[in-house]
């Protein structure tokens, strides 16, 4: 199979193992995923070694593209500094908003190699991030803060939601939760130019 192929296979295993994944959670196994996309099972082994394989290739997938939004955000010159920042805080790329992500609270136990995956890229790659707070704080918009506790705030959130069910006991989805995380943080931040006059 030419790299053409073993891309576009790759790419459909993987939106068919998101799809799975929101039915059924961590319990989702390779024959769903086969009989989702009316392959064989054998065909995902070519492309995938076991199930753990798979979901680590789903975690640089999501992060990566994360990582593509929040340069598309820096890009935009139509945003000022403080949009961009609860912006990037925020991101989730649209194919993800509707992955039910509350299931992933057992990840740490049953998959400790993927949960460690998933908490060195909420730790890793933070400096466009850093950057334009430091642009935000030069600027005045942003309150003199302490990045790394920002930073650690933030990621703390993120790594409770992947490791208690808190997000399933209180009904609220894992976009909203984020996205009042980030509310939060940026009140925190923001100087509200207003309030000074």
């Amino acid at each position: 199979m030419d790299d053409k192929k073993v891309n576009n296979l790759r790419e459909s295993i993987l939106e068919g193992t998101l799809q799975v994944f929101n039915q059924n959670g961590l319990k989702f196994t390779m024959d769903d995923i086969a009989s989702l996309l009316k392959i064989s099972k054998k065909t995902i082994y070519t492309v995938f070694r076991d199930k753990e394989e798979l979901f680590l290739a789903m975690v640089d997938c999501l992060f990566d593209q994360i990582k593509e939004e929040e340069r598309e955000v820096l890009e935009n010159e139509s945003l000022c500094t403080v949009e961009k920042i609860r912006v990037i805080l925020g991101v989730l790329p649209d194919r993800y908003r509707d992955v039910d992500f509350r299931q992933l609270y057992t990840l740490k136990e049953k998959y400790p190699k993927i949960y460690r995956q998933v908490e060195l890229r909420l730790e890793t790659g933070w400096e466009a991030t850093i950057a334009l707070i430091e642009q935000g704080m030069r600027e005045g918009c942003i309150k003199p803060v302490r990045i790394p506790i920002l930073k650690m705030m933030l990621e703390a959130a993120l790594e409770q939601f992947f490791q208690k069910d808190i997000l399933i006991q209180n009904g609220v989805s894992y976009q909203d939760a984020l996205d009042e995380v980030v509310d939060i943080l940026m009140e925190g931040i923001t100087l509200h130019r207003e309030a000074e006059a």
